[in-house]
């Protein structure tokens, strides 16, 4: 079990990312790519991304074991930045000193690949040939499994913060906690989720940076070292035919069915996300109007809905607010 331990600094200094973190969503995807897990969630996808695998991966299979520790510089604090070419440029310009740690604590890990390969010796000498080959490995990977489906990926993160930032308007710091149940139970001042071995860590007034994960799976992870910046990854929820729908094949996305100021209205009135109970009482239109367009948005690739409680909570898409700016205000 993880135990986050909170004093009154802390709850004052915890924060939702904004956005998927590049460098969690690389090592997330590559250990869900590897494994058999989740198959209603990943598997059409894994069947999309696996033919792409070339050589530029084995060295992420090295580093990368699909349970147990994976060095803690891949996934460095990236301060905000979520542009993938800083945060590979970070990973790449890890102190000596740290790249031999983690790997010497990796080398010990008794999940790691068997034996240790060459080039992660090199790495941990920070030798630029291995540290050039690591950043083809990081690029190789987001250009296989996730540019094809960034589309889905920041979608569903988005949706997921929409909740979140309910959460905190409803319930402050609090409800924000609460409302991660029953991946994170929040039993002031802790904070538990259930993680592979027993784990304390003591904010000591650093704050908590939740970081949300497309790929992530089951459970949160958090990075080994206690000295760095705390972040705890957590799974989203997600919709069902993601995949197929970012490669193309998820039915016709025709704005022609699009035409009428409901939708146009409904689209306005969800880039902050709302419920299909809040939507009818602002449009003044029944609860079964609203889901029956609401299907024909997200259909068509301009909202996604997510299920909270006893609520559907639906948020616009990047598709969604590009067309609106199209599309003229109702009134």
């Amino acid at each position: 079990m993880l135990r986050v331990h909170f004093t009154a600094d802390d709850l004052a200094r915890v924060r939702v990312a904004a956005a998927p973190d590049p460098l969690w969503e690389i090592t997330n995807s590559f250990q869900a790519l590897i494994s058999k897990d989740a198959p209603l969630l990943f598997g059409q996808w894994r069947t999309l991304v696996r033919p792409r695998m070339g050589r530029a991966h084995s060295l992420l299979a090295a580093l990368l074991p699909p349970r147990g520790y994976s060095p803690d510089f891949l996934t460095p604090d990236l301060q905000g930045s979520f542009d993938l070419a800083t945060a590979i440029e970070t990973v790449l310009g890890t102190p000596r000193l740290r790249l031999r740690r983690d790997l010497a604590l990796f080398a010990a890990s008794a999940h790691r690949a068997q034996p240790m390969p060459s080039l992660t010796r090199a790495l941990a000498e920070g030798e630029p040939a291995a540290l050039r080959r690591l950043g083809s490995a990081l690029q190789a990977q987001h250009h296989s499994a996730l540019a094809p489906f960034w589309g889905q990926i920041r979608t569903q993160v988005d949706a997921d913060r929409a909740i979140r930032a309910r959460s905190v308007l409803d319930g402050g710091t609090d409800g924000l906690l609460e409302g991660f149940r029953p991946v994170l139970r929040w039993h002031p001042p802790v904070l538990e989720a259930d993680y592979p071995v027993q784990r304390n860590v003591y904010l000591r007034g650093r704050g908590l940076l939740l970081q949300p994960s497309f790929f992530c799976l089951r459970r949160p992870v958090t990075v080994a070292d206690d000295t760095l910046t705390p972040v705890l990854v957590y799974p989203i929820q997600h919709t069902l035919g993601w995949a197929l729908e970012s490669a193309g094949t998820g039915g016709d996305p025709s704005l022609g069915a699009l035409i009428g100021r409901t939708r146009a209205a409904i689209l306005e009135n969800v880039v902050m996300g709302a419920t299909t109970s809040e939507l009818a009482l602002r449009l003044g239109v029944s609860g079964a109007a609203v889901s029956q367009h609401t299907a024909v948005l997200r259909h068509a690739g301009l909202l996604v809905s997510m299920r909270r409680g006893r609520h559907v909570l639906h948020t616009s898409t990047p598709t969604g607010l590009a067309l609106l700016e199209g599309v003229p205000p109702s009134v």
